[in-house]
């Protein structure tokens, strides 16, 4: 969230036209033309910055003012701040066909790393991504003393392995496999020298100490990223900017990535017999480059793995510690997938590392790493896969489903890590009650996230369940919100709406009367039983208005469709009718939260008629069950839609030709349901406590009757007088206070259709009950057979019986 100066501003950019940024553009051009760059300009910059990159769409600047920017991106002595205001506006603009950087021309390093963003934000066009991988490693090629030159190149470096692997060749990336060797292993242990020293100082107090632990305790082992100091040298920048781009390059250079093997058999042997016995200093300068690369970056995992034990002084160290771990643990992944040998060396620490990081909440985002090491290892190392999973999916998730930071991070691990989790799926499926807890707390960021893994979490065993708990999801963020309240006062800026009171809730939340509901909703695995949370709903009525509740409200039609999509996939018979009824029993039993339940019924009603698509024989096995449904109409305005699609399936499938269990008696039955809610639906008494019925409601009604009637010829007469009624109602002044002149149109023409369909029995039965032959593309594309033919005879019919009509 941004403060309101800031909104205001962003809000100001936005609104600005294109003749106005025209304007400004000229002005800029102005001002870059003139010798003395000062404060003004910097201003101008800042803001044509905000004002490109305020809005999500592409902003046109006058190619004037482009080339002014390139040209002084490109001047020697340009101060730093306008060079770098110059690249994010390009950036900003790319890709850009007016943009003519000239790679090869610029020699100050930090000029080159800009240039460089630039021409890679451009997307490879020309082959620019391998230009600019080239011209980083002549520089490297160089040998010039190590300087700013490589501080700056190496993140540029690390960037154009991830976009374009192949760019380097064999040498070059040996070359770069002994720099990252030197930078990572031989840093010097000494702080660098002050920028400048105060007269009254002397040579001694100048003297730079030595590099320091988290702790204070003075290093004596290699520099890594941990190492601190109030100085550092140049060689010790590229430590850390080499630990940064470690794994991206291992992955590249390693037998998995592009370069492939060593391309010496036996050195690749011999050095994977040295690595089992940690080779020495000069033994492993007799390993080939990339072996070589492998031996240290293990060393420093080692190190930094041993300097997480130590205790910071500093917050910021803290959280740098834990960072480091994560990184460390995934680069050792890396190295154990290359080499299996790095695998037994490595187990002991990290099982150790695993064992002390259980029972601190503190580092749980390191636990997601070293799950998916054991996840990919477990079966060799002879790991207990399962009780790391069982902590990681049983106590985070309820514990810390606030930190969107973590949130983000674990379910990411559950959808990248799917192909690896075999034999643990069912674990993992069991465990989406906990998981549903980051998604009810985060559910605008993660819903993209779930999308992508609800089809793995969906199960057969635990479809019903999970269909209620999706329902149930803005609830869960309502509990999830009480439960924070009344934990003891946080230190930190607590995590819920403060404007919002609900002390009514909150006692609720504390009654012990309705403890066992509140511990259902927030369980931390399936349970195998179904809760019904309609008393909960009504108690967390208050905290509807929630803004968190709200948006999880917003997520959850998108997550129902990708889990019917899923779940019909592995559904049988008895699954289906289940989740039929499912969808009929909780539509009347939703959490009220604004425009929530509209948004659900849309989807359950498109998701009733796929169940039935899918098993047509589902309308006569749940015949008891729609009639009761049908037999109630208190809420059915809220519940058009659904009514709509329930009507609309019992007149397409309730009928012999899908299933042979189809009697008479049956279908009388539905009639007489169905007449009787088509009467209560378009009653217009003035006093009448009903509210009035849409219109599609109503020709859905009639169609269904009408198609029911063709199947029992006896009903027919029934169903006549009944439309008849209809037509003339419709043409009635009473219908113009119920119902709209379109709504009243549609009905007075469906009527009139369905009753000139009913006076020719046998093309009615034709045209609503084809067979299964009929219903093939050849009746559809073949203009001489059966069903074009019946169907222009019987509109020629509604044409002429619409044309004797009065009015």
């Amino acid at each position: 969230m941004f403060s309101a100066g800031a909104e205001s501003l962003l809000h100001q950019a936005r609104e600005i036209q294109e003749e106005e940024l025209k304007k400004f553009c000229s002005r800029i051009s102005k001002l870059l033309q003139t010798e003395d760059l000062g404060p003004d300009t910097v201003d101008s910059l800042q803001r044509l910055f905000l004002i490109i990159s305020a809005t999500k769409y592409h902003r046109r600047l006058e190619k004037t003012c482009i080339d002014l920017l390139q040209a002084t991106l490109s001047l020697p002595a340009c101060p730093e701040q306008l060079q770098v205001l110059c690249t994010a506006i390009l950036r900003e603009m790319s890709p850009c066909d007016s943009l003519s950087l000239a790679w090869d021309h610029t020699q100050n390093s930090r000029q080159l790393s800009l240039v460089a963003s630039v021409l890679l934000a451009q997307g490879d066009r020309n082959e620019e991504v391998r230009a600019v991988g080239q011209g980083v490693l002549r520089a490297l090629e160089s040998r010039q003393p190590e300087g700013p030159s490589f501080r700056h190149l190496l993140p540029v470096m690390a960037k154009v392995v991830v976009l374009s692997p192949g760019t380097l060749q064999e040498d070059q990336t040996t070359l770069l496999s002994k720099r990252l060797v030197d930078w990572l292993r031989y840093a010097s242990l000494q702080q660098g020298f002050p920028h400048s020293g105060s007269f009254f100082s002397t040579p001694r107090a100048r003297q730079p100490g030595p590099i320091t632990e988290v702790d204070g305790a003075v290093a004596t082992d290699f520099f890594t990223v941990l190492s601190t100091g109030h100085r550092f040298t140049e060689d010790q920048w590229l430590n850390v900017q080499g630990f940064s781009m470690l794994r991206a390059w291992l992955l590249h250079s390693g037998p998995e990535g592009p370069g492939a093997l060593d391309t010496d058999d036996g050195s690749e042997q011999e050095g994977s017999m040295l690595s089992v016995i940690s080779a020495t200093s000069s033994a492993g300068r007799l390993l080939p480059p990339r072996e070589r690369l492998r031996e240290v970056a293990f060393e420093y995992c080692q190190r930094l793995i041993e300097q997480s034990n130590r205790r910071a002084l500093r917050k910021g160290d803290s959280d740098l510690q834990k960072a480091c771990l994560v990184e460390a643990v995934l680069v050792l992944d890396v190295l154990c997938r290359q080499d299996p040998s790095f695998l037994y060396r490595s187990l002991s620490c990290l099982k150790a590392l695993h064992g002390r990081l259980q029972g601190d909440p503190a580092s749980v985002r390191v636990l997601l790493p070293l799950a998916r090491f054991f996840l990919s290892h477990g079966e060799v190392a002879a790991v207990d896969s399962e009780a790391v999973y069982r902590h990681l999916f049983t106590r985070i998730p309820s514990e810390q489903f606030h930190s969107p930071m973590l949130a983000f991070e674990f379910i990411q691990f559950c959808r990248d890590n799917l192909h690896l989790f075999a034999g643990h799926l069912s674990t993992l499926r069991l465990s989406f009650p906990n998981l549903f807890k980051f998604l009810a707390w985060n559910s605008p960021p993660l819903t993209s996230e779930f999308v992508e893994l609800l089809p793995a979490l969906a199960d057969a065993g635990t479809a019903l369940e999970m269909l209620h708990a999706l329902l149930d999801l803005p609830c869960l963020t309502a509990a999830l919100d009480l439960q924070l309240r009344s934990l003891p006062a946080p230190s930190e800026r607590p995590l819920w709406d403060t404007s919002l009171r609900v002390p009514s809730c909150l006692e609720a939340f504390r009654d012990p009367k309705f403890q066992g509901l509140f511990q259902y909703l927030l369980r931390p695995k399936a349970s195998g039983t179904i809760e019904r949370l309609a008393p909960l709903h009504q108690l967390l009525q208050p905290m509807a208005s929630c803004a968190r509740v709200a948006q999880c409200a917003e997520a959850v039609p998108t997550l129902l469709q990708v889990f019917f999509s899923a779940v019909t996939q592995v559904a049988d018979g008895a699954l289906t009718n289940q989740l039929a009824l499912l969808l009929l029993g909780r539509s009347d039993s939703l959490y009220p939260a604004p425009g929530y339940a509209a948004c659900v019924h849309r989807v359950l009603s498109s998701q009733f008629l796929a169940l039935c698509k899918l098993k047509p024989s589902l309308v006569v096995e749940l015949a008891r069950d729609l009639l009761e449904f049908l037999g109630s109409v208190n809420g059915l305005r809220s519940r058009a839609s659904l009514v709509t699609s329930v009507v609309w399936a019992i007149g397409e499938y309730l009928s012999v030709t899908y299933d042979r269990r189809c009697t008479v008696e049956q279908i009388n039955k539905f009639f007489e349901a169905l007449e009787a809610l088509l009467f209560e639906v378009t009653q217009c008494r003035p006093s009448a406590t009903l509210p009035s019925c849409p219109p599609q409601v109503v020709t859905v009604l009639m169609t269904t009757l009408t198609k029911l009637a063709s199947r029992s010829q006896d009903l027919i007469p029934r169903t006549s007088l009944l439309l008849s009624k209809m037509r003339n109602l419709a043409q009635s002044p009473a219908s113009s206070s119920t119902h709209s002149e379109e709504g009243v149109e549609a009905i007075r023409t469906r009527a009139t259709e369905l009753l000139t369909l009913l006076k020719m029995p046998s093309v009615a039965q034709f045209v609503f009950t084809p067979s299964v032959e009929m219903c093939s593309p050849r009746y559809h594309h073949d203009a001489n057979t059966a069903l074009p033919l019946a169907l222009r005879t019987v509109s020629r019919l509604v044409e002429r019986e619409a044309g004797l009509l009065p009015g």
